[in-house]
């Protein structure tokens, strides 16, 4: 049912109780964080030991492979800030990689594409590029020069041979699409959820590895708009990723100031919600954040290892 399962969330939220429903596409995985995800604490903005104890820095200073039941709980701690992950968050892709691509490719009389080689040679056009240019090229390029040599570098792994100009006319289409409302949709529960967050006075935004047409297009062209999510945080922008945990610190600093009074906030009093165990999850919880991590697609053997 439509956003019956962040309706539940935001009444829980409300009453300080457990986060969790098994009943819809919004369940969050694994029942010991679900029971603590209200668990807030005193310890100290990136473990500074004004009030917390040596194990709060130890996540920070000394990450350490974890799964979900062993981080421990904390005491209750009023939310007052909530920050999201986009992209199987929210917002899905509509269609498949292959779909988008080749698709493109195929219009423009590009037909040696080996489409059962496409998903790897993308995965590792991504990989390479993040590597040599980190957070979609930081201040040294574009968001869209960065987009280019990672398709292009695609169908080079792919196996595809294409002059200059076609290859250019093929990225300008793929880029298009993909800041277009054609290649998104949003979950059915994000926008009553996040509707019912600003009725109830939660602070709101997004905090998301991405670049930032993000925020000045897709999301906007979604109906996601900063009445929905009132600040936002990429990657692009920050130029660090989550797990960062500089990058959490920063969404909290931004969305600080749309809160409605003046009290001082911690990370005890911020929740984030993503789908990614590592990024979102862990990353939230080693600087004193609520983490909620969601399974949309219920990647059960992912499930396994959190």
């Amino acid at each position: 049912m439509v956003s019956v399962a962040l309706k539940y969330a935001g009444d829980r939220l409300l009453q300080q109780r457990t986060l969790m429903t098994a009943a819809s596409p919004f369940f969050l995985r694994g029942s010991p964080a679900a029971s603590a995800l209200l668990a807030g604490s005193s310890s100290s903005w990136l473990g500074n030991g004004k009030h917390g104890h040596d194990n709060h820095r130890l996540y920070l200073d000394a990450p350490q492979k974890r799964t979900m039941g062993t981080w421990p709980k904390l005491r209750p701690k009023r939310i007052r800030m909530i920050t999201f992950d986009v992209t199987g968050t929210i917002v899905s892709f509509r269609g498949t990689l292959e779909e988008h691509y080749l698709g493109a490719a195929d219009k423009l009389g590009v037909h040696n594409v080996d489409s059962s080689k496409f998903t790897d040679a993308f995965s590792q056009a991504y990989r390479e590029t993040s590597k040599l240019h980190p957070c979609f090229g930081g201040d040294e390029m574009t968001a869209k020069e960065w987009w280019r040599q990672c398709v292009l570098k695609s169908f080079y792994y792919a196996g595809v041979t294409m002059d200059s100009h076609t290859a250019e006319m093929l990225f300008q289409r793929i880029y298009s699409t993909f800041g277009s409302i054609n290649a998104y949709e949003v979950f059915p529960d994000a926008i009553p959820f996040l509707n019912w967050a600003n009725r109830h006075g939660l602070v709101c935004g997004v905090l998301s590895n991405a670049d930032e047409r993000y925020g000045d297009s897709v999301l906007p062209m979604l109906g996601l708009t900063h009445d929905e999510l009132q600040f936002q945080c990429f990657s692009k922008d920050l130029r660090l990723e989550k797990p960062d945990p500089r990058v959490f610190v920063a969404a909290i600093h931004k969305g600080e100031a749309f809160l409605a009074t003046n009290e001082p906030i911690e990370p005890s009093n911020v929740l984030h919600i993503g789908n990614d165990f590592q990024k979102d999850f862990e990353g939230a919880r080693r600087v004193g954040i609520h983490g909620v991590l969601l399974d949309r697609y219920k990647e059960d053997e992912l499930a396994g290892e959190w």
